[in-house]
């Protein structure tokens, strides 16, 4: 994952100089945050554990003299930063460099080689690209894809007012959350499945948040604080008694917009179990308040919010991964046939590598070190997935 993960940010640098940043990628980092000493702990293992695979070298700040200096992120741009990942353990640096986390934070873990883009921007980037290459965009349907004698033959496309039937002896499965039913048009079964993940979008008009802000995570559990007559309302419904107990770890924020916008978009994913893929996404119909109440733990500031809800606008999509969240880039059983999906949360993040590597397999060009961790050949080793049923979260992006 790290070889892999490396490789696609190499490659959006590289993009990025070529067309003077057209999608506005930054390299402000992660930031991830606790209030708790053992986490802090689990930080620091993580770090060097992913410094020991390659992601860079972990700095760790105590407030000793002998310390290395702590560069503070650039609004903009993605040059000439540093890489791997910074532990913030001293207290005053902490203060100085995000005064808006609450008092009672002991450990921030900001990691640097990551930020964001606009995916938008990335998107038409790459389809110009491919358009001046030749390549023809045909918006439509794939209804069925024809086999004969075990590889692919056509594919047929209900596009508006016709059907489109395209000869061909190549065919990639990139169907996003419906990887599943597309594969059944090839009489296959993917090992994947999707969880719901939803995002808050809200105006700060207070300026809680600094403009010039990393992504910042909460790493710590926590409760939601609810008047007592709320809490009982809440506690008497299925939907919503999950919202009075214990909440897990994961709020996370980062600015939203260019210059002169003070919208924050906001996650938390209390809610990600495995669930059917349907369109229009089902919404709860309180995420937004909870989102804002849980970001109050890490972001005492927005507890201004409470009473007067910035109106939100709520969207999101489906997170379709495998067991142990890796992506699968690699031929089908069937000839002809490949798959490149199951990107996760990080598929705009990797998928300038995945889609690499799936191309070289569509070309039968020069494979990778790291090819085989995202073929479906993985799951026929046995002490792979004896390995799977071992890893934890580090296992994970």
């Amino acid at each position: 994952m790290v070889r892999l993960m490396n490789r696609s940010i190499d490659l959006l640098e590289e993009l990025a100089k070529t067309s003077e940043n057209h999608f506005c990628m930054s390299r402000r980092g992660y930031a991830y945050v606790t209030a708790d000493p053992a986490r802090a702990e689990a930080m620091r293992d993580g770090a060097l554990l992913a410094e020991s695979l390659g992601a860079g070298p972990l700095r760790v700040h105590t407030g000793r003299v002998s310390d290395l200096a702590y560069l503070v992120s650039p609004r903009e741009g993605w040059e000439d930063q540093p890489e791997g990942a910074d532990l913030i353990l001293d207290e005053v640096l902490i203060r100085q460099a995000f005064p808006y986390l609450p008092p009672e934070t002991i450990a921030v873990l900001h990691t640097r080689r990551c930020g964001w883009f606009s995916g938008q921007q990335l998107g038409m980037l790459q389809l110009e690209r491919a358009r001046e290459a030749g390549v023809e965009l045909v918006e439509g349907r794939v209804e069925t894809v024809a086999v004969e004698g075990g590889r692919v033959r056509a594919v047929h496309v209900a596009a508006p007012g016709e059907t489109i039937d395209i000869s061909t002896p190549r065919f990639v499965n990139a169907g996003g959350p419906y990887l599943k039913p597309v594969a059944a048009m090839l009489g296959l079964e993917l090992p994947v499945f999707s969880e719901l993940h939803l995002k808050v979008s809200v105006e700060d008009h207070l300026g809680v948040v600094p403009r010039d802000a990393p992504l910042l995570i909460w790493e710590d559990p926590q409760e939601l604080q609810w008047s007592q007559e709320v809490r009982e309302v809440l506690a008497g419904s299925d939907e919503t008694r999950g919202l009075v107990g214990e909440m897990p770890a994961g709020v996370h924020t980062r600015p939203e917009g260019g210059t002169g916008s003070r919208h924050l978009i906001i996650l938390w994913p209390y809610h990600a179990e495995k669930v059917p893929e349907v369109f229009p996404l089902p919404i709860p119909e309180h995420y937004a308040e909870v989102c804002l109440r849980g970001l109050a733990a890490m972001i005492p500031g927005m507890d201004a919010y409470r009473e007067r809800l910035p109106r939100p606008f709520v969207d999101g999509g489906y997170y379709t991964k495998t067991r142990e969240n890796r992506p699968l880039a690699c031929p089908l059983e069937v000839e002809g046939a490949f798959v490149h999906g199951a990107l996760s949360g990080f598929g705009l993040m990797a998928s300038s590598a995945t889609a690499e590597l799936l191309a070289l397999h569509v070309t039968g060009g020069p494979l990778p070190s790291y090819a085989r961790a995202f073929s479906l050949e993985r799951y026929e080793d046995q002490e792979y997935l004896k390995r799977v049923e071992e890893w934890g979260e580090s296992a994970q992006l």
